[in-house]
């Protein structure tokens, strides 16, 4: 038999049914995997056991009574930003250390409707704040993938790095994630896995801890692009308790993988070349081009000429929304509490600088001054009309196309603390992805290659609102024209 935990998603799902194994025996295989890579990877922070065996052993009732859901007995890892009702969460910091929810996210909720097993809780950057989960308090996630030039142990990306490297080191079938500036597509690049962050508004967001508000969407890590929409149907679902979800049908996105994409328009954005850009990046994406010319796409040059603020737009809007959100956690209301303070302001003010890290605190400060009196207008209301100008742009082409096709990410995954030392480089990373959370639209990132060090790169595929379907189809197209990127070779 197959390495029960090297099958993709939807194989295992097909070979539950069949009842070719168990889902015990595949948790178990999971959890094998887990304790002798964990202490390396650092990719989990809680790993749920005894949970997952007992839900496994319920999957496996349901399943020898040809009953079940759409994800019956298949292990997942969870972002430890979804709240998850009995066992902690806390979204990377020190802040949450030791809250366990009575409650649980309606993203999680729904896959447990659908029959998934949970493995654990997954690392994260502190408050979902990073682009290379070093900010978390538990310590920084490592990727599975090593250079062949060098033995440097590499950043999976973030915030949702112990998503991607759980993925990519088989230490789960697939997992969610989040996004709200290239959370998900960033590390999936990074780690030659598949990511997707939905039109914002598909899933709810009841239940996940929130950083920027308008920016935050849960999405799926996985291994393959159907993979990723089997799990994103589950995912999604409208809910009465989020004020922002949509109340409009989930389609079944797995009917899209695979259907032809001829006589498509693919658009690619003029303003996506940026200086600095390494010749692989420029490669793959002309070989994106040329595999979908050769599908039978027609490629359609376009513009969208605000692109070049999406980045400051982000790191004013994403901040402000974030320093708000984090207000009520001040050691009275919500989260850590400092001990022997003096007066409620010190309670405050200590609770708060021993609960966040250092990049939260940076980004509070951020928020909080572009909200003060004397300059609200010129950041926050400037901010926000550039970001609907940046919305517009894309609406302005899709009378010409039916999708974007652009690089994942600047470069491929660097190693840990190349870039701790100057935020302003690591916020570069999201330069291709925010522009789709401005806009709420539709993204995802597809393993299409390897660099000159055999580190795989991404390309992305951006779509209209609520066309996730296009976004499946172009994405499978790729896919297939790529082939693998391989697994990562096991050091650990």
């Amino acid at each position: 038999m197959t390495d029960l935990t090297q099958l993709t998603l939807k194989a295992a799902v097909d070979g539950l049914k069949a009842r070719a194994f168990s889902s015990e025996e595949i948790t178990r295989a999971f959890l094998t995997n887990i304790e002798a890579a964990n202490p390396v990877l650092n990719a989990y922070v809680e790993v749920t056991a005894d949970k997952a065996i007992d839900m496994a052993r319920a999957s496996d009732a349901r399943l020898k009574a040809r009953q079940g859901g759409v994800l019956e007995g298949a292990p997942l890892g969870i972002k430890d930003l979804f709240c998850t009702q009995g066992v902690q969460t806390a979204a990377g910091s020190n802040m949450l250390r030791g809250f366990v929810p009575p409650y649980e996210s309606t993203v999680t909720a729904n896959l447990w409707r659908d029959g998934a097993v949970m493995l654990g809780k997954l690392n994260m950057d502190e408050f979902a704040m990073g682009s290379s989960n070093e900010t978390s308090a538990f310590g920084p996630v490592v990727n599975p993938w090593k250079s062949n030039s060098s033995n440097a142990e590499l950043t999976p990306g973030g915030s949702s790095g112990g998503s991607a490297s759980a993925v990519a080191a088989d230490l789960c079938l697939a997992a969610t994630a989040s996004d709200t500036g290239g959370s998900i597509r960033q590390p999936a690049a990074f780690t030659g896995t598949v990511g997707i962050k939905p039109t914002y508004g598909r899933a709810s967001r009841y239940g996940m801890v929130a950083f920027a508000s308008s920016l935050d969407q849960a999405g799926p890590i996985a291994r393959t692009v159907e993979d990723a929409a089997l799990l994103l149907t589950s995912m999604c679902s409208f809910d009465p308790k989020d004020s922002t979800s949509l109340d409009i049908a989930t389609p079944d996105w797995s009917a899209s993988v695979g259907r032809s994409v001829k006589g498509l328009r693919i658009g690619v954005p003029s303003e996506y070349v940026v200086d600095g850009m390494p010749d692989a990046i420029q490669k793959l994406w002309a070989d994106g081009m040329d595999w979908l010319k050769d599908a039978g796409c027609e490629i359609v040059p376009i513009s969208l000429p605000h692109t070049k603020y999406a980045l400051p737009t982000y790191y004013i809007v994403a901040p402000a929304e974030a320093s708000s959100n984090l207000a009520r956690y001040d050691g009275m209301r919500f989260g850590h509490r400092a001990e022997g303070t003096s007066s409620l302001t010190d309670l405050y003010e200590t609770s708060r600088a021993e609960g966040f890290g250092n990049e939260v605190k940076r980004r509070l400060i951020i928020g909080a001054y572009v909200l003060s009196a004397g300059f609200y207008d010129a950041y926050y209301v400037r901010a926000l009309k550039v970001r609907r100008r940046i919305a517009e742009d894309f609406d302005h082409v899709w009378d010409q196309v039916d999708a974007i096709l652009t690089p994942s990410t600047p470069s491929a995954a660097f190693a840990l603390g190349d870039k701790q030392i100057d935020p302003l480089q690591m916020y570069l990373n999201d330069i291709f992805t925010v522009t789709a959370n401005l806009a709420g639209l539709p993204g995802i990132s597809v393993p299409a290659g390897v660099d000159a060090g055999g580190l795989p790169l991404g390309l992305q595929v951006i779509g209209k609102a609520l066309d996730e379907a296009t976004v499946f189809q172009v994405a499978s197209a790729l896919e297939k024209a790529a082939g693998t990127v391989g697994r990562p070779e096991k050091w650990w």
